[in-house]
């Protein structure tokens, strides 16, 4: 794709600007000529929770909708209008290659058919994982961008696709790839990995997150917590990972970032990590997302892979228990692309609920962090 880079910022830039602009100090009041208020007065209360009340207009079928996100057929925009109207998923995935959905603003109508909001994702990462190049061209893939491009160009490619994709209807995109592999071009992560090199994966992932980001799309780092050094590939089977004390100084070093990056999302990946999941994929592992929260301090919106799709999950777990592992292990969104509906899912979701197998309170806090995303609450 033929593209002119526009000036972006630096690597400490992108950095800095993740972490936030510190708020000026407030100015002292002036001293008031009239008696003070007396010291009895009831302090402030807590800020109110904005979410609770949009929650409180939910039906548990619906909460629990919010926690899904559906693969839709992307040459059939009228059934991922009726999905949306009549189920209210949090979130929709377009994959594959017909580009109907994303033509002639054929995504509002879905949108506007949404009373929460809609999360609608692609997995945009350049190279031979795209969605949209018949329409706006194609990007190199992660690895071609790292060897051949600038830290601040490739902000740029970021940037730009963020805005053509945002011009589609779309709001998410499962990129980038923060695996660290030297696999060949063609394995199962091969070049969609910017680098062999931990800080040079980091470094230039960050950047193009950061430009989908300005173009208005909230990238999705993956896949948690690294699927570069692993054996095999979660499309055909299960899938491990050398031991976590190894992932610790390679494959994690990337996510040591993720935290003070302001607007993005992790998917966790369904790898067995000797060590961590206790020989479960860490899609479904509480000890995976326990590590993400607390030792990678990551508090936005966490979802799986594809739960439906993928042998890593499909050879051992129908696709409702599937979903409601994930749930309970702590993902606040599943997603599957395929492999199953959605009301056999909610089915067992609310039968789960219903008998505290899935606790309230964990649909409550996955939501309170759903729905901000989406700009609901």
């Amino acid at each position: 794709m033929k593209s002119r880079i526009v000036p972006a910022l630096g690597l400490t830039a992108v950095l800095a600007a993740c972490a936030g602009a510190p708020q000026p100090a407030s100015t002292p009041p002036a001293p008031s000529s009239t008696s003070a208020a007396p010291s009895s007065a009831s302090p402030a209360g807590p800020p109110p929770d904005a979410c609770a009340a949009v929650i409180a207009q939910m039906t548990p079928r619906q909460r629990l909708a919010q926690m899904v996100f559906v693969g839709v057929n992307p040459s059939d925009p009228g059934a991922a209008l009726t999905l949306v109207r009549t189920e209210q998923p949090g979130g929709v995935f377009i994959g594959g290659n017909p580009t109907d959905l994303l033509r002639g603003n054929a995504l509002a109508p879905v949108q506007r058919a949404a009373r929460w909001g809609l999360a609608v994702a692609v997995d945009e990462e350049g190279g031979r994982v795209q969605r949209i190049d018949a329409l706006d061209g194609s990007i190199p893939s992660a690895r071609v961008m790292a060897r051949t491009m600038t830290v601040d160009q490739v902000r740029a490619i970021g940037l730009k696709r963020g805005q053509q994709l945002r011009a589609r209807g779309v709001t998410m995109d499962f990129a980038p790839d923060l695996d660290v592999s030297s696999q060949p071009d063609n394995g199962p992560i091969g070049d969609r990995s910017f680098s062999s090199d931990p800080a040079k994966a980091r470094d230039y992932g960050l950047a193009f997150a950061a430009g989908l980001r300005d173009g208005g799309v909230t990238p999705v780092f993956k896949h948690f917590p690294g699927h570069g050094h692993a054996t095999g590939d979660s499309h055909a089977g299960a899938v491990t990972t050398p031991p976590l004390s190894s992932l610790r100084t390679n494959d994690l070093v990337p996510y040591q970032a993720v935290a003070d990056f302001n607007g993005g999302e992790v998917m966790v990946g369904h790898l067995t990590v000797p060590g961590l999941t206790g020989g479960q994929p860490a899609s479904l592992s509480p000890a995976a997302y326990q590590l993400l929260r607390t030792g990678y301090r990551f508090t936005g919106p966490v979802l799986t892979d594809d739960l439906g799709a993928m042998k890593a999950i499909t050879a051992t777990y129908r696709l409702p228990d599937a979903v409601l592992h994930a749930l309970l292990a702590g993902a606040d969104q599943a997603l599957w692309s395929g492999g199953g509906d959605l009301d056999p899912v909610l089915d067992r979701l609310e039968q789960a609920l219903e008998s505290g197998e899935l606790p309230a309170t964990r649909v409550d806090d996955a939501l309170h962090r759903i729905l901000p995303a989406k700009h609901a609450c």
